[in-house]
């Protein structure tokens, strides 16, 4: 079998499987470890997969940290429809606590006045945004502000969260990876996120599908901690199938 054979059939059981193993290509083709292992690096050079630990899988699964001025720029429509599926959760009275990143940007501005709703946010545009509605109570987190989520995190935050109790918590992630969790790309923001879950009673995650299969630095938490996660309908079957299993309530949008 000649090195373009290889590398189509290497693809294609990339995409049939979701992942190849060197191990098992090796046996399959009758060549050497360090055959196939070129042939991953040619793959990956030309950007059609990516190599990790002795498999390749379709894509690099980190994720490099933007500016929210820039991911806001990113699958507008799936995140507008999933802003206004998460705004129909909202109950009188509730008391929720709204985290940092586009997603729930776009969801504050889908947020109508309800009766006895209070609002606590790490997000400064989400505090601006519902500000100009006199019919709810806004309360800012104060903390250190990370510039790049235009947001507050650090031990002050944290603390006043543990004065509080809330029904549920809206929140923004950076990757969902379903055997490692939900994650952003800064330890002390997954910090903050860990006493946002503490302290709600639901855990709804605001998710674009471009999140899934992916990883940032920091973990929040384990799949199982999470209530529910609205999504749009770019979410793979089988992801869609794992979390279906696992208890998750899902809505696709």
């Amino acid at each position: 079998m000649n090195i373009v054979d290889r590398h189509k059939l290497i693809l294609s059981k990339l995409e049939e499987q979701g992942f190849v193993k060197v191990n098992d290509l090796s046996k399959e083709f009758n060549v050497s470890l360090v055959t196939i292992r070129k042939d991953l690096k040619l793959l990956e050079d030309r950007k059609l997969l990516f190599r990790s630990h002795g498999k390749a899988i379709p894509a690099n699964p980190y994720i490099v940290e933007n500016s929210v001025n820039i991911k806001e720029k990113f699958h507008q429509e799936e995140k507008n429809k999933i802003a206004i599926a998460a705004a129909s959760n909202l109950e009188p009275n509730d008391c929720i606590i709204i985290a940092s990143g586009t997603s729930v940007i776009e969801f504050a501005r889908h947020i109508k006045p309800i009766e006895g709703l209070t609002v606590l946010t790490a997000s400064l545009n989400t505090a601006l945004i519902l500000g100009e509605h006199n019919e709810i109570d806004v309360m800012q987190l104060g903390g250190n502000i990370r510039t790049s989520s235009s947001s507050v995190v650090g031990p002050i935050a944290e603390k006043m969260l543990t004065e509080f109790t809330f029904t549920k918590l809206f929140l923004g992630v950076d990757g969902i990876d379903l055997e490692f969790g939900l994650t952003t790309t800064s330890s002390m923001e997954a910090s903050l996120n860990k006493q946002m879950i503490k302290a709600a009673q639901k855990i709804i995650v605001l998710a674009d599908s471009s999140k899934f299969n992916k990883k940032g630095f920091g973990r929040i938490c384990g799949i199982d901690e999470v209530d529910h996660i609205i999504t749009d309908a770019g979410i793979d079957e089988k992801t869609k199938a794992r979390l279906i299993k696992l208890g998750v309530e899902l809505t696709i949008v």
